[in-house]
């Protein structure tokens, strides 16, 4: 049973690490159509556009996004380096690297979902045929896609899905250390 659960967790903390670096990824490229379709509105620090604001908005909630993301990697190696992804017996440190990794991409998901609602709200506000004008006399990019801010849905059920079984990895592993040290308690009994 423990080498079934041990490929298990390895499995999960490895996907875990890849999902931090998809999460990565995903603060990079959340600006891109923006930056594209935008950014070509701005003079002077003021936008031709109604609405396309949202640009400039952003700038600080993708900073801040990237920096999480960057700790969510951070933290996804913690789980290897106190050997969360192949340790038999789980101690204090385990236990600490999956909570904290836990708690972080809890508050990741609360905070990052709430702002990219925001910030999607605010770009459907654009005047999206004054945009296509502005875009067809300077040959820019035209979108009115929300792919970019749809997507998080995808990501953060994944890591969410990640989470949850993360925690429940660390409960399976818990039962079969108990079970092991009840078999050790019966075995010595028995001996004696």
């Amino acid at each position: 049973m423990y080498k079934k659960q041990v490929k298990i967790q390895r499995i999960i903390c490895l996907a875990l690490l890849i999902l931090c670096a998809v999460i990565f990824v995903y603060s990079l490229g959340i600006m891109t159509d923006l930056y594209d379709a935008l950014y070509s509105t701005y003079r002077r620090g003021k936008t031709s556009i109604s609405g396309a604001e949202v640009y400039m908005d952003m700038q600080g909630f993708n900073t801040d996004f990237l920096h999480a993301s960057i700790g969510m990697i951070l933290l996804a190696v913690m789980l290897f380096v106190t050997n969360t992804h192949s340790r038999r017996r789980y101690y204090i440190g385990n236990y600490a690297a999956i909570g904290v990794f836990s708690a972080a991409g809890a508050a990741l998901i609360v905070w990052a979902h709430s702002r990219i609602e925001v910030f999607k709200a605010q770009f459907l506000t654009i005047d999206f045929t004054e945009l296509a004008e502005h875009a067809a006399k300077k040959k820019t990019l035209f979108t009115d896609s929300t792919f970019w801010f749809d997507i998080h849905y995808l990501i953060f059920a994944l890591l969410a899905a990640g989470i949850i079984l993360l925690i429940a990895n660390a409960v399976w592993k818990s039962r079969l250390m108990k079970e092991e040290q009840a078999l050790i308690a019966r075995g010595k009994e028995a001996a004696a």
